[in-house]
């Protein structure tokens, strides 16, 4: 008990120390990054110090100015001046004239302007990269991969422009046709969150916008400098086309901005990721006003273990989906299920390979782990393995800030609670993971389907029968379901979303299309009579 109560003081002071430095001196205002020299790059993406967040065609912005710091450091980066409610009605109102332009412009045309963006963002993807660490604080490799994501997805879209449509249907009328006629649903409103500020937005952007539809994105206030640099990219193409810039206009801002795109009957399709609670609201209030929305939520994706599986695929896979992005992705494994007969051997294999992450500047090509986004992301943190340890957890390996500046914490293994214990049914964004025993598969993938939400979940195993009972109506009822491999990492060629509380939306690859567009079933009379269906006579 002595020993706890420690352990809760020592929390205590952290946090005062936490909250303190959020509290920033004016001095500390008066040395931006972006005029060091190491930083000049920056400036190649077209940023300054203040820097307009409101594009329809042209930049503006009349809201306040919100400076974006760094989280490996603590350092201000640049400022970015967001948008004031006229801006945003100003904003819609030119998004919707530039899509009756898009519209009109054939799809193959359309996935030749998308090509153009992919191009172009490949030419600066280590800027862009470069800027995703510096500004959401993940290592230089996953931010060039996120990038990466954006320009692989305009590729999918390329392609996709030659091939969207709906069939042609036998009608049970003669000298009749029926076809199914898509057409774009109009505008389509973005609302992205700090942990993937490039990618998810491409996800939604080029498939979009080869539908016909334009596209009105608000990202995270953190990350705004991103949203800034990508718009810049993108407007360039666009104006370079001839064709309006509003077609993917930029309005970067806070709740006001998002709670007046959920509320707008303009909006067709809001496209919303972020957490649940969040999401909830977003979705009732679309509701409301019989909207469409699509929603990537939170996840608490579990990875289970049997006991012929490939410890040397486990151990790998277990720590990329545990401590990538810090454990800040929504595809984070934050449960892991071993059977009883394997749990120590790879707890110990585990925090053996936790040991030798490198963690430091993510801009540093060494670096494997960087830090936390933000002080209230080193609060849940400590909160978690706070009540980790009360709900009777033991740290096995890490649960502290690590002592430097910036918002580091140590990725941490929590063993001994049960699969149904409050703290492991609740999504921490951050590198926690709580390994669990289990004795059957049944008890194990009702335990992995137990929580409210239904992303990302994985199997290691080599029984052909179990892979399948896995992927089938009584396996995982995730959107996500894996053999063998981790929880995160998704290609963009399948669609991607999840079940339950993780909102149903699915974006990027397969047929994921559809949501962004409208459906019309059309017959077609070329006939001289006039047959009904089912026979019906109406004379």
């Amino acid at each position: 008990m002595l020993q706890l109560s420690f352990a809760l003081s020592r929390h205590v002071l952290l946090r005062k120390r936490i909250l303190a430095s959020c509290k920033r001196p004016a001095a500390f205002m008066s040395t931006l990054l972006i005029n060091q020299p190491q930083y000049a790059w920056l400036k190649d993406l077209g940023l300054k110090e203040e820097n307009e967040g409101v594009y329809n065609g042209i930049w503006g912005g009349r809201g306040e100015i919100v400076t974006t710091y760094c989280p490996a450091n603590d350092e201000p980066i640049a400022s970015v001046r967001q948008a004031s409610l006229e801006d945003y009605e100003e904003t819609i109102k030119k998004a919707k004239e530039a899509w009756k332009i898009w519209a009109d412009v054939p799809a193959p045309k359309r996935g030749e302007i998308v090509r153009q963006i992919g191009d172009a963002l490949r030419k600066k993807i280590k800027d862009l990269g470069s800027l995703v660490s510096l500004e959401m604080g993940k290592i230089f490799v996953e931010g060039v991969g996120e990038v990466q994501e954006y320009v692989d997805i305009c590729d999918y879209a390329v392609g996709l422009s030659r091939m969207i449509g709906g069939p042609v249907l036998p009608s049970e009328r003669p000298g009749h046709a029926l076809i199914e006629q898509w057409n774009p649903v109009g505008l389509v409103g973005i609302i992205t969150a700090f942990n993937f500020p490039v990618a998810v937005y491409g996800w939604n952007n080029a498939i979009a916008m080869i539908c016909g539809n334009a596209c009105l994105w608000k990202g995270a206030p953190t990350t705004s400098l991103i949203s800034v640099a990508v718009t810049k990219i993108v407007a360039k193409i666009l104006e370079d086309n001839k064709v309006p810039g509003a077609i993917c206009s930029l309005i970067c801002g806070g709740t006001d901005i998002g709670t007046a795109m959920a509320r707008d009957e303009r909006v067709d399709l809001l496209s919303f990721t972020g957490s649940t609670k969040v999401g909830k609201q977003v979705a009732l209030t679309v509701q409301e006003r019989f909207g469409r929305s699509l929603l990537e939520l939170g996840g608490n994706n579990a990875i289970v273990v049997f006991e012929d599986a490939d410890l040397n695929l486990v151990i790998p896979s277990a720590l990329f989906a545990a401590v990538g992005t810090a454990g800040q992705r929504c595809t984070t494994a934050r449960r892991l299920f071993l059977h009883e007969s394997i749990h120590d051997e790879v707890v110990e294999k585990l925090a053996k390979a936790y040991a030798q992450i490198r963690i430091g500047d993510p801009l540093d090509s060494t670096t494997l782990y960087g830090p936390l986004h933000t002080k209230q992301a080193v609060m849940m943190f400590l909160d978690a393995v706070e009540q980790a340890e009360r709900q009777g957890g033991s740290v096995v390996y890490g649960g502290k800030v690590v002592n430097c500046r910036g918002n580091y914490v140590e990725p941490t293994i929590v063993t001994g609670l049960p699969h149904n214990a409050s703290i492991v049914h609740t999504e921490t964004f951050a590198p926690i993971l709580y390994v669990l025993k289990f004795k059957t598969e049944e008890e194990v993938f009702a335990w992995n389907n137990e929580v409210k939400q239904g992303l990302s979940s994985s199997i290691f195993t080599k029984d052909l029968g179990r892979i399948f009972r896995w992927l089938g109506p009584k396996g995982s009822d995730c959107g996500v379901v894996n053999v063998n491999i981790p929880t995160s990492g998704a290609e963009i060629g399948g669609a991607f979303g999840g079940e339950k509380h993780t909102g149903g939306g699915r974006e990027s690859g397969s047929d994921s299309w559809k949501l962004y567009m409208r459906r019309s079933t059309c017959t077609i009379n070329y006939s001289k009579d006039l047959p009904l269906a089912q026979g019906i006579k109406f004379q």
